[in-house]
């Protein structure tokens, strides 16, 4: 493909290539340039990638683009937003793969891995052919890619979506984060239905304020078709009113919504409502536990119905789903007492599992869990707070601490513990603190070890080690 061909759309201010070269390939890392490989500069978190332009070039790079005018030279495509550049360079390099495909977005703090799944397990059981793109993983049918972010960067993203066209998927579900939203990861991209589950306090750290992290969610409706939005969230109300289109609204709540969920029974292990709608009604059930699960029924539920999938298939499907890896996960274990593992990583998150095994455990609730360094510290004492409340045991532990000391971050943690009480325990070894709460659990307890979910790894000063819980439990019950 010829470099003229690679620009088509994208505002050139100035250039000093030959536009007939022929491009093999649209990269933003400089390690990964090779041979006339178009290198695209953008500027991230720790680095800026203009600095490594002479890198590029010396790897083989047969022009760069940029929007940095001091950086621009010899060879070089000056434009005005990089990050936009590259993400239509790599579309128009992989010939935009969706073209013929049916893209569903959804943005929110919490539940879009979950809603992501239902849908693709509901889509494949009526005959569609998907792709996931998400926290956990990225999946061709059944096939399962690594995955190193919730959103790739655009041109791997893009180079995935070829991947998925090339062995015929006919769908594609992916989780939006707000930072792919905010750094232009998903522009270009043409969604059919974008659906925004909640907002609550996550993030920070990058957003700054709540308000921004609000808007950088909203983005994803700039570019859907249909916009689908939980009513019972103040910032979905907030959206409604501020964007064009078309919208479908689901509540547990309001009668008002579209798709409402009457007559909940929340069980031990299941959820069921009756979903109400215009022209339809039916009853789900799902066998994943909690007021949460209720939420990610509905979105899920309201996402298909818009893309035209009968409630009767929707029902059927959804009665079938055993859970996803890392959200209230069961450990199976040979006691009286249950293991869970939750990716509850914000306050939001770690409360909706805590109510929830508090309204099903015959005993006690014993938590632990950590908060990640380098992010937000804000939400530490809040989340020690929640733990605190609603869990009968605490264990305070190290959950990613990244660059920072993970005795720092407990410090921030348990002035929130300690609004509620002087009763915790304190174990910085992640491995020992869960070796602790089993060491403390009796016959009906639950032990929920929130934060890590579908993690197998530690990460520390940008080095992840491994660590899976599942491991570290039963490396427990064999050590016993």
């Amino acid at each position: 493909m010829k470099l003229r061909d690679i620009l088509n759309g994208i505002k050139v201010l100035a250039s000093d290539v030959d536009l007939d070269v022929e491009v093999c390939g649209v990269e933003c890392d400089s390690r990964k340039v090779g041979k006339d490989t178009v290198f695209v500069a953008i500027r991230g978190y720790e680095t800026d990638g203009n600095k490594y332009i002479k890198s590029a070039f010396e790897a083989g790079a047969c022009a760069v683009i940029t929007d940095k005018k001091s950086a621009c030279g010899k060879k070089c495509i000056l434009v005005e937003d990089a990050r936009k550049a590259l993400a239509a360079a790599a579309k128009n390099y992989f010939g935009d793969p969706t073209k013929d495909m049916k893209i569903i977005g959804i943005t929110g703090t919490n539940g879009k891995t979950t809603v992501t799944y239902l849908i693709k397990r509901c889509l494949e059981a009526n005959g569609a052919v998907c792709g996931l793109i998400g926290t956990n993983q990225n999946m061709i049918g059944d096939e399962v890619l690594e995955t190193e972010r919730t959103t790739p960067e655009s041109n791997e993203l893009w180079k995935l979506f070829a991947k998925m066209r090339d062995k015929g998927c006919t769908h594609v579900i992916m989780e939006v984060s707000s930072h792919s939203l905010e750094l232009s990861r998903v522009y270009g991209i043409k969604f059919t239905v974008g659906a925004f589950t909640n907002l609550t306090q996550d993030h920070l750290d990058f957003h700054k304020t709540m308000e921004k992290y609000e808007a950088a969610k909203q983005k994803l409706f700039e570019q859907s078709e249909y916009g689908v939005v939980n009513f019972d969230d103040e910032a979905g109300k907030r959206m409604l009113t501020r964007c064009d289109g078309r919208f479908v609204t689901y509540s547990a709540k309001e009668n008002s919504a579209d798709f409402v969920a009457k007559n909940i029974r929340t069980k031990a292990a299941s959820v069921e409502f009756e979903l109400v709608g215009i022209d339809t009604i039916g009853r789900i059930e799902m066998n994943i536990p909690g007021k949460f699960s209720v939420y990610n029924a509905l979105c899920a539920s309201s996402v298909l119905l818009t893309l035209g999938i009968p409630l009767e298939k929707i029902s059927e499907s959804l009665r079938s789903v055993e859970g996803v890896k890392g959200r209230a996960e069961v450990v199976p274990t040979d006691t009286d007492y249950t293991v869970m593992i939750d990716y509850a990583h914000s306050p939001d998150g770690l409360e909706n599992i805590l109510k929830t095994v508090k309204e099903i455990t015959e005993n006690r609730v014993i938590v632990v869990f950590g908060c990640g360094g380098d992010r937000d510290s804000t939400k530490r004492p809040k989340m020690g707070r929640i733990a605190a409340e609603y869990a009968d045991v605490v264990v305070v532990t190290s959950d990613n601490p990244r660059t920072e000391n993970p005795d720092d971050i407990i410090d921030d943690i348990i002035p929130g513990i300690l609004e509620k009480t002087d009763s915790f325990c304190r174990v910085t070894d992640r491995r020992e603190a869960i070796f602790k709460a089993l060491d403390m659990a009796e016959k009906g307890d639950i032990v929920v070890l929130a934060g890590k979910g579908h993690e197998t790894y530690q990460e520390i000063n940008h080095i992840k080690h491994h660590m899976d819980e599942r491991e570290i439990v039963n490396e427990y019950f064999l050590g016993r």
